[in-house]
């Protein structure tokens, strides 16, 4: 019998199991081989903190001391350019005062992004309050910090049962588990999870991003170029590794699945970024695509679901890793019981049973 039962091994399964470890003994569960497979292990890797949904940007401001101080994204700035166009003047506008960034002349983006086209963007902001995220590093931390705590990690482990008992919850996933509680943290499959235990699911909606891995425009060093997007975030581009990755921001509704790219959607996403520079994309190196899932106000879900010993930690959208060590630390302190740092209309916010319907 294991206190905590912890369902995906994504960002928002390791870091909870990583704070439950400090409550009582922990099992994490992942069905695929490895840790963060899916939408962790695709992530463009960015904090931001002016990103989301007002609950969204509490939790990024709760979890920003982690990543810049514990989890080394200090070191590794790297900056947010808006880039608008004649006729997205409205988009452009809400995004620079939603993302508190400053108006930079042309001359000025240009010394910062030497391949920008002066003859189609119209309007830059920006500013520097942004950093990579090393995902694998913050995977890790959290599951050294739940082995610390005794805490077991196991892989290959596709849940296919789950039964309330008198002691709490057994779960089949190739082998039975006993446990008293069960942490919810499937991502694209959470509400598949909560079905099979008998819970209300959330009307979770996976969608698909896609993203490219583009050859560096040629002369040109990419490394301290910062992410750009488009007003609405309608496409953006962000240099990874000497490449560039460009993604189209696309949320195509899909099933819970292995997801895949689009070759016309990367292509739209592509056009998009060409629009703005002065160089055109020669090569793709590859490609892949993620889901991003969804509660229905695209706020995150984190607590208890109405049936006792079976909480969320669900819905994390694009926010997973920059939300992770706040998200964690509330779903922990909602377990033991503890007030949270956040504030009272944040918590509500984030309460699953705010779709609940008596």
């Amino acid at each position: 019998m294991t206190d905590f039962l912890v369902i995906g091994g994504g960002i928002a399964g390791t870091s909870a199991a990583a704070r439950l470890s400090e409550l009582g003994n922990v099992t994490l569960l992942e069905r695929e081989d490895a840790l963060a497979y899916h939408a962790s292990g695709r992530s463009a890797a960015m904090f931001e903190e002016t990103y989301g949904k007002p609950s969204t940007i509490a939790l990024n401001s709760a979890s920003k001391n982690w990543h810049l101080e514990v989890n080394g994204s200090r070191d590794r700035p790297r900056g947010l350019m808006l880039l608008g166009r004649e006729g997205n003047e409205l988009a452009f506008a809400s995004d620079m005062v939603t993302m508190k960034m400053r108006r930079l002349t042309i001359d000025q983006a240009l010394e910062i992004l030497p391949i920008l086209d002066a003859n189609q963007v119209t309007q830059v902001g920006y500013h520097d309050e942004a950093w990579d995220i090393d995902t694998d590093a913050a995977i890790q931390r959290f599951v050294r910090h739940l082995r610390r705590n005794d805490g077991t990690v196991v892989t290959r482990a596709e849940v296919t049962a789950i039964e309330k008992t008198g002691r709490g919850w057994r779960v089949t996933a190739g082998e039975d588990y006993e446990a008293r509680q069960i942490v919810n943290a499937a991502g694209a499959w959470a509400d598949q999870i909560a079905r099979l235990a008998g819970v209300a699911p959330l009307t979770l909606q996976p969608m698909r991003r896609s993203i490219a891995r583009v050859a560096a425009p040629e002369g040109f060093d990419v490394t301290h170029w910062p992410l750009l997007f488009g007003p609405g975030e309608t496409w953006y581009a962000k240099p990874d590794a000497g490449a560039l990755l460009i993604s189209p921001a696309d949320e195509d509704p899909t099933l819970p699945m292995d997801a895949w790219a689009d070759d016309m959607v990367l292509a739209e996403g592509i056009a998009r970024f060409e629009e703005h520079v002065t160089t055109p994309v020669q090569r793709m190196i590859a490609n892949w695509a993620g889901l991003r899932t969804f509660t229905p106000d695209r706020c995150l879900a984190i607590g208890q679901s109405e049936i006792d010993g079976f909480w969320w930690c669900a819905g994390q959208g694009g926010y997973g890793f920059q939300t992770a060590p706040a998200a964690s630390q509330l779903l922990s302190d909602l377990v033991g019981g503890r007030a949270s740092e956040l504030d009272e209309e944040t918590v509500t916010s984030l309460d699953p049973l705010r779709f609940r319907i008596d």
